[in-house]
């Protein structure tokens, strides 16, 4: 699999990786051709699909901020991504981030794992080439 090219920082003649690890990054804007880093591409773990209810969120540190996304809305895009990540034999998560990176304008998005295994799932991102379909299947989902 072919890993996904560096991109270009809006227009600063800047390259970065397709994906940033951590919570310590800054993002350049110029006044044209704006380059988006987005923080939370994840929706604080919502997009992952592990929080499906209320009962999901019991204990857990992000708890409070995953809540809002438990509506019809953010049903319907977990419901788009299980069928794209069944489709493409990927994790949701894994999925989430190549529908974002396939966006325009978008850089790079800030993401972070707390294990290995979620690691694996986000740099699997880098390589996931979503079709037109799919795209559209989640765009729909989410609008």
């Amino acid at each position: 699999m072919a890993t996904k090219k560096k991109r270009e920082l809006g227009n600063s003649g800047l390259t970065v990786a397709p994906l940033a690890l951590g919570g310590n990054v800054f993002g350049w804007t110029r006044e044209k051709g704006l380059g988006v880093i987005p923080y939370f591409p994840l929706a604080s773990g919502f997009l992952t699909g592990k929080y499906r209810s209320e009962k999901d969120l019991a204990g857990r540190a992000r708890g409070d901020m995953v809540k809002k996304y438990l509506d019809d809305r953010g049903f319907r895009i977990l419901a788009a991504l299980d069928r794209v990540a069944l489709q493409y034999h990927s994790a949701p998560a894994t999925v989430a981030l190549a529908w974002l990176t396939a966006r325009p304008g978008i850089t790079a998005p800030i993401a972070s794992a707390t294990s290995l295994d979620q690691l694996n799932e986000l740099m699997k991102s880098l390589t996931l080439e979503l079709d037109p379909s799919a795209i559209e299947l989640l765009n729909r989902a989410s609008a």
